[in-house]
């Protein structure tokens, strides 16, 4: 991202988020860490004094800075193939031509309940169709950031080998459903702290942007999404590479989407003032503002075609050379609670993560 520490700010701000969502009493979830960020770093740059200051510890940036920074970051995350980022506010109330201006990629303005879920819906490609949330007179400032992905995968599972296999929930309930398999190659598997993680590559766009990185994460038994889904952008030098010749895998054919009543989490995320009457947003309109809600609705499918599987290349030994030696082949079945997570093309930024935790359902 723009600043040199915007992809970590986003990453604490994922993994202390991903924290409260797994919570004993939780279950399976879906999130989109960069949306939040965006959405709070958009309204940051109307902040000012101590409640400028409580968004700075969390995101990083808040004032003007953070309007220059939420503006480069959505437009080096659009430059993911695939990806579109979009952020727009409907007020009832005069917003500063600063501000504006501030935020030249921000459209502006009046409510409008009808038109924000047919923004919606365009902007999602019909993923969610509508506003998750019910926009009511008392809300004179409502701000959307939407982040919408559609990759095609290098290679597609065949669907032929798609079959039931058991899945075991959290709580240890065991079904069958649609299980996929495939053969990605050895270096697109690793692990990190126990956690194997399997990169699932995306095609390259006609236009050569970087296609996002999707990778799945799959913990020890037991371990919960807390523990496991960070594995998924921790550095290379953190990565443990496998002895193994070849890798198979076996993942669920599913649809995971959640809504999440995000305001619950801010003060365990470090805001607090800006939930409050003496929230200043000074910066952003001369009405005085507080911000009252925040809600995520998110969704992430994955099936036949959108999953990769790459060929393993083996060098067959010329004639009259010895024996080859056994294969070793390691197989991981994501037949328990696994993560998801897509990132953006430079493999930091934490776009949307899943966790696994029911039975894999799908639409």
């Amino acid at each position: 991202m723009a600043q040199e520490n915007g992809a970590g700010a986003v990453q604490r701000l994922g993994e202390r988020w991903i924290r409260e969502l797994a919570r004993p009493g939780g279950g399976s979830f879906v999130c989109s860490p960069a949306g939040l960020w965006l959405a709070l770093a958009a309204l940051a740059a109307g902040a000012r004094k101590e409640t400028a200051d409580e968004l700075r510890a969390v995101l990083g940036v808040a004032e003007w800075e953070a309007a220059r920074a939420a503006t480069a970051a959505a437009r080096e995350l659009a430059a993911t193939d695939g990806l579109g980022v979009a952020t727009r506010v409907w007020t009832r109330t005069p917003v500063y031509r600063e501000c504006r201006e501030a935020l030249p990629d921000i459209g502006f303005g009046p409510v409008d309940p009808d038109g924000i879920d047919a923004w919606v819906r365009e902007a999602t490609g019909g993923l969610i169709e509508r506003l998750p949330l019910a926009v009511d007179d008392d809300m004179l400032l409502v701000l959307v950031n939407v982040l919408a992905l559609t990759a095609c995968w290098e290679e597609p599972f065949d669907p032929a080998e798609t079959r039931e296999r058991p899945f075991t929930d959290a709580a240890g309930v065991g079904r069958d459903v649609p299980t996929m398999h495939g053969t990605p190659a050895p270096w697109d598997v690793w692990m990190v702290r126990g956690a194997f993680v399997v990169e699932l590559r995306c095609r390259t766009g006609r236009d050569g942007r970087t296609p996002a990185r999707v990778r799945l994460v799959l913990g020890r038994p037991g371990e919960g999404a807390a523990d496991v889904l960070p594995a998924a952008w921790a550095p290379a030098a953190a990565r443990v590479s496998l002895d193994a010749d070849a890798v198979t895998v076996a993942v669920p054919r599913l649809t995971l989407r959640t809504r999440i009543l995000a305001t619950a989490h801010l003060q365990a995320l470090g805001i607090r003032l800006s939930t409050t009457p003496a929230a200043d947003f000074s910066g952003l309109s001369p009405t005085p503002l507080m911000l009252s809600q925040v809600v995520q609705e998110a969704v992430v499918k994955v099936a036949e075609e959108g999953v990769e599987a790459a060929a393993v290349t083996v060098l067959p030994a010329p004639a009259g050379a010895a024996p080859a030696p056994p294969r070793r082949v390691l197989h991981l079945a994501f037949d328990r609670p696994f993560g998801i997570v897509v990132l953006d093309g430079g493999g930091e930024v934490p776009l949307f993560t899943a966790w696994q935790a029911d039975i894999p359902a799908e639409e």
